[in-house]
């Protein structure tokens, strides 16, 4: 292996960390968040950051199969997203509806 090769490998395992370290950060804010469109945000970014780890090991493994399993990801990640905000935009409504009848 030439040395290329070796830099190419270590970069890659090393954002692979990193990416892994962030989404466990993004996970203590989406138990932690002060709000719920905090919340909303860390789900997002642990999803977008998952995706992420899966491109990075398709070019680590050589696997092109990996890139169609990070779009199908993608789809049902964003499908997450769309209903957690659904349903936040529910309970906000649910709420100024009873603080409105007070």
């Amino acid at each position: 292996m030439s040395t290329v090769q070796y830099a190419m490998e270590y970069l890659l395992s090393g954002s692979i960390v990193v990416l892994a370290i962030l989404i466990c950060l993004c996970f203590v804010r989406a138990v932690k968040g002060p709000r719920i469109a905090d919340r909303i945000v860390a789900v997002n970014m642990i999803g977008t950051l998952t995706i992420m780890i899966i491109c990075v090991l398709a070019v680590y493994l050589k696997e092109s199969y990996l890139v169609d399993v990070a779009i199908v990801y993608a789809m049902i990640s964003f499908l997450a997203v769309v209903i957690l905000c659904k349903v936040y935009t529910g309970v906000y409504l649910e709420r100024k509806k009873k603080e409105g009848d007070r």
